[in-house]
C-alpha cells in the first residue's frame, strides 16, 4: 500500500468515524448478499417459471442468462458512475433498482415482462458488490479493513449457496414468485437504513471536476466492453444447450464478442479516460489476482450447482437433502472469514492464496472418488474443506489487488474483480457441463461396448438378478426384463459417476492453477485491505 494511499485512508476513517463502520459493513454486505444470491436463485426456479408462464424450459432459461448480460454490463458502468454520481447516491440507486424490479418479476404475466423486469434487475445488481467494496475501504481504519472484508466475503461466498437452497424450499412449499417477492420488504429496509446511516462522501464534486477534466464519458468503450462481457455470457450460458457452433446463433453471438474484444483493446489503451483500464490487468500483481478471482468463481459457482446435482441424479435426494449437503460448507466458510480476516493483516497474501488453493484442489480430489454407496457426509466433508479454501483464496485476493492501485482506481479495480468472479464463474459451469456431457458419452459407449450379451460376465449378472427378481415374485419372463432393464441402469449410473469424477478432477487442476500464480505476486504491505478509493 502506498504512503498516499495510507494518508487517504485517515480523513476518511476520520469522516465515518461518527457511525460504527461495523453497521455499515452490515447494511452494505447484506444488500450485496441479496444481489449475489439472485444469481444463483433463478436456476432452481426453471421449470416452476417454465409452468407458471405457460413456457418451456428452455425459454425459461433465458430469465438466467439475461440477468448475467446486465449484470455484466452495469458491472462495466458502475465505476465512472460511482465517481460522477458519488458511491452512497449510486448505491442507492442501484438498490431501488434491484428492489423495484424483483417486486415486479413476482408479478410478471409473461417471459418477455418477465426478462424485462429480469434486465433492470441484473443492470440494478450490478453495481451493488463492486460499491459494496470501496464504501468498506472508506469506512474502516487501515488496520481493521481486512475484517471488515471478511464480512463481506461472508456474503458473496455464501449466497451463491443459499440461493438454491432457499429457492428450491419457496418454490417447493409457497411458489416462485416469492423467491422474487421477498427481495421487496427487505430491500426497502435496506434502502431506509443505508439511506439513513451512509455517511454521504465530501469529494463528489472533486470526482466531478477530474471527470471533465480527463474527459466525458467513454462511451465506445462501454459499448464495446459490454458488448465484450455481455455476449461472452450468452456464449456460456446458451452454448452446450444451443449445441455450440452448430448454432448459428451461437456463431453470430459468438463473432460479435469477439469483434468487441479485438476492437476494445486498442480502444480503451489509447483513452485518457478508459471504461475498463486494461493496463492494470496486465499488470503482475493485479493480472494475477483478476486471473485467481477467475479460477475462485470457476470452483464456487460450477461445485455449487453440479454437486447438487449429482447427489440428486445418482443418490435419490431430494432438494432439500441435496441444498443440505451445500449447509456444512456453508457455515465453515462463515467461521472461516472471520479468522482469515485478521491473518491478512499478518500474513502475506501469497501464502494464504497457496494455502486455499491447496484445500480447494483437496476437496476436488476426494470428489474424485465418488461411487454408489457414499453417505451424506462424505458430500458435505468435501464442501466443508472448500469452505475453508474459500476464505483462504477470496480475502487475500482483495488484499494483493489493491496493492499498488492509485487511490482513484479502486473503484474500478473492484469492477474487475467482480466481473472477474462473476465470468469465471459462467465459465466453470459452461466447462463443467461440457466436459460431463462429453465424458458420459465417451464412459457410456466403453460401458456398452463390454456389457455384450454372449461375454460370460455379462450372463452371470443377467443370471443372478432374473434369479433375483423370480424371487420378488415376477414371473420368468417379466424377471428377465427387469434384469435386462436393471444392467442398462447400472451402465448408465457408472457411466454418470465416471463423467462427474471427470469434472471433479478438471475443477482439481484448476484449483492447483492459482498456485503459481500466488508466488508470482509481490510481497504487500500488511496492516490493511486496500486503499481507499477516491
Amino acid at each position: 500500500m502506498t504512503t498516499r494511499a495510507l494518508q487517504s485512508g485517515a480523513p476518511a476513517a476520520a469522516r465515518n468515524a461518527a457511525v460504527n463502520p461495523w453497521l455499515i459493513a452490515v447494511l452494505v454486505a447484506f444488500a450485496s448478499f441479496m444481489e449475489v444470491l439472485d444469481t444463483t436463485i433463478a436456476n432452481v426456479l426453471l421449470q416452476y417459471i417454465a409452468g407458471g408462464l405457460g413456457v418451456s424450459q428452455d425459454e425459461a432459461s433465458w430469465v438466467v442468462t439475461t440477468y448475467l448480460v446486465a449484470n455484466a454490463v452495469a458491472l462495466t458502468a458502475s465505476s465512472f458512475l460511482a465517481r460522477l454520481l458519488g458511491r452512497k447516491t449510486f448505491f442507492l440507486i442501484c438498490l431501488a433498482l434491484f428492489t423495484i424490479s424483483s417486486v415486479l418479476c413476482a408479478y410478471a404475466w409473461n417471459l418477455n415482462a418477465m426478462l424485462l423486469f429480469r434486465i433492470v434487475q441484473g443492470l440494478g445488481g450490478g453495481g451493488m458488490v463492486p460499491l459494496a467494496q470501496s464504501i468498506l475501504a472508506d469506512s474502516f481504519p487501515a488496520e481493521k479493513r481486512g475484517q471488515g472484508f471478511a464480512l463481506f466475503g461472508v456474503a458473496v461466498v455464501v449466497a451463491p449457496v443459499v440461493g438454491p437452497i432457499l429457492g428450491g424450499w419457496l418454490a417447493d412449499n409457497y411458489s416462485w414468485r416469492w423467491s422474487f417477492l421477498i427481495n421487496g420488504p427487505v430491500g426497502v429496509i435496506a434502502f431506509a437504513l443505508i439511506a439513513a446511516i451512509l455517511p454521504a462522501p465530501k469529494h463528489v464534486a472533486e470526482q466531478r471536476r477530474q471527470l471533465q477534466r480527463r474527459g466525458r464519458f467513454d462511451l465506445v468503450g462501454f459499448v464495446l466492453v459490454s458488448t465484450f462481457l455481455g455476449a461472452l455470457e450468452i456464449v456460456l450460458d446458451r452454448g452446450l444447450e444451443d449445441d455450440w457452433f452448430a448454432s448459428s446463433f451461437i456463431v453470430d453471438v459468438a463473432v460479435v464478442c469477439a469483434l468487441a474484444f479485438i476492437l476494445m483493446i486498442p480502444w480503451e489503451t489509447s483513452r485518457r479516460n478508459p471504461m475498463i483500464d486494461i493496463g492494470m490487468v496486465a499488470t503482475r500483481q493485479f493480472g494475477a489476482c483478476f486471473i485467481v478471482m477467475l479460477a475462485t468463481g470457476a470452483i464456487l459457482y460450477a461445485t455449487t450447482q453440479f454437486l447438487p446435482n449429482l447427489v440428486q441424479e445418482d443418490f435419490g435426494y431430494t432438494a432439500t437433502w441435496a441444498g443440505l449437503v451445500l449447509s456444512p460448507g456453508g457455515v465453515v466458510t462463515m467461521l472461516m472469514m472471520f479468522v482469515v480476516g485478521p491473518l491478512t493483516a499478518r500474513v502475506q497474501p501469497k501464502y494464504l492464496i497457496i494455502a486455499g488453493a491447496v484445500f480447494a484442489a483437496l476437496s476436488m480430489y476426494e470428489m474424485t472418488n465418488v461411487y454408489g454407496d457414499l453417505g451424506f457426509w462424505f458430500f458435505a466433508s468435501s464442501r466443508m474443506l472448500l469452505g475453508v479454501a474459500l476464505p483462504l483464496i477470496f480475502l487475500p485476493i482483495m488484499t494483493a489487488s489493491y496493492d499498488g492501485i492509485p487511490p482513484g482506481k479502486t473503484d474500478q479495480a473492484s469492477a474487475l474483480l467482480n466481473a472477474a468472479r462473476n465470468t469465471g464463474g459462467s465459465i466453470g459451469i459452461s466447462l463443467a457441463n461440457n466436459v460431463l456431457w462429453d465424458r458420459e458419452q465417451f464412459h457410456q459407449s466403453m460401458l456398452v461396448g463390454q456389457a455384450i450379451p454372449s461375454s460370460v460376465q455379462y450372463q452371470d449378472t443377467l443370471h443372478q438378478m432374473t434369479n433375483y427378481f423370480l424371487a420378488q415374485g415376477s414371473s420368468l419372463w417379466e424377471a428377465k426384463q427387469q434384469a435386462i432393464q436393471w444392467i442398462g441402469q447400472q451402465v448408465q449410473a457408472q457411466a454418470s459417476y465416471l463423467g462427474y469424477m471427470d469434472v471433479f478432477w478438471v475443477l482439481t487442476l484448476i484449483s492447483l492453477l492459482a498456485v503459481p500464480l500466488a508466488l508470482s505476486l509481490r510481497k504487500s504491505k500488511l496492516g490493511g485491505a486496500a486503499p481507499v478509493g477516491h
